[in-house]
């Protein structure tokens, strides 16, 4: 059984709230009358989606903090405002991400470590620094972020999947150390989404090139798994692609790297 048995009054924390996936999340959460804390590195972006969480939920209740969480002190400073300043957090959803698609040929340690820091370092911290609390009040919900890439490897995105792979480990493992205690884990799996990712420089371009699920079926999966009982939600259900990867290992990398380097023509 969740520890959350309703959105209507709880006090949510959302990293990675600017764009994209936690932009179409906060408004939906303050819509189902959550009380959202809203984090991330661009402030007029944030303040935009604080107007919009005031206009769909209740007006006040809700804060933003504009934060890079590359900076895992600040990500841990944070997490301890929000806490205090929204007088406690029933769950914190731990979406913020930087993408990275370069070949390990010309990858550098200084860039693999600035995504790991974003990525993995950040997100654990945030939930170490308020687990303390949550175990002491008995209740509460980390809900981990991760992605298609952290169950299954991506040609050119080795820094960015091992990320998404340590995020998704960790979430498994802290899931069954919090088993008995009234804190649960929830881990978010999305595949393809329309959002900035797809975009940033300093990245190779994406050799996907098929349909693109928007953030909102993003959103609404988090909200589900917040009050949910399932530990892990993919969205959309690519749950297959996953499970023939683990089965077959070998097939999945040649089969892969063969449609890359012969993609089919565009119809």
């Amino acid at each position: 059984m969740s520890p959350l048995p309703s959105l209507d009054g709880a006090k949510v924390l959302v990293t990675g709230a600017s764009s994209g996936i936690g932009a179409a999340l906060a408004p939906m959460l303050a819509e189902r009358g959550a009380h959202v804390g809203l984090v991330a590195r661009r402030l007029e972006r944030l303040d935009e989606v604080l107007a919009e969480c005031d206009r769909r939920g209740s007006p006040g209740g809700h804060r933003r903090w504009a934060v890079d969480l590359s900076d895992v002190d600040a990500a841990i400073a944070v997490a301890l405002d929000a806490w205090d300043e929204l007088g406690h957090l029933d769950a914190i959803v731990n979406n913020a991400a930087r993408p990275m698609r370069r070949s390990v040929r010309v990858l550098d340690v200084d860039t693999v470590d600035a995504v790991m820091r974003t990525n993995f370092l950040s997100p654990v911290a945030m939930s170490l620094a308020v687990l303390p609390r949550m175990l002491e009040r008995d209740v509460g919900v980390i809900l981990n972020v991760s992605s298609l890439g952290g169950r299954l490897g991506i040609r050119n995105e080795a820094a960015y999947c091992a990320s998404k792979f340590a995020l998704s480990g960790w979430s498994e493992s802290m899931a069954m150390d919090l088993w008995s205690t009234g804190v649960d884990v929830r881990l978010v799996t999305p595949g393809a989404i329309d959002t900035e990712i797809w975009d940033k420089e300093g990245n190779d371009p994406a050799p996907y090139h098929g349909p693109l699920e928007p953030p909102e079926t993003v959103a609404a999966a988090i909200c589900d798994a917040l009050v949910g009982e399932a530990f892990e939600t993919y969205t959309p259900d690519m749950k297959g692609v996953a499970e023939f990867k683990t089965s077959d290992i070998d097939t999945f990398m040649a089969g892969t790297v063969a449609f890359l380097e012969n993609p089919p023509p565009e119809s």
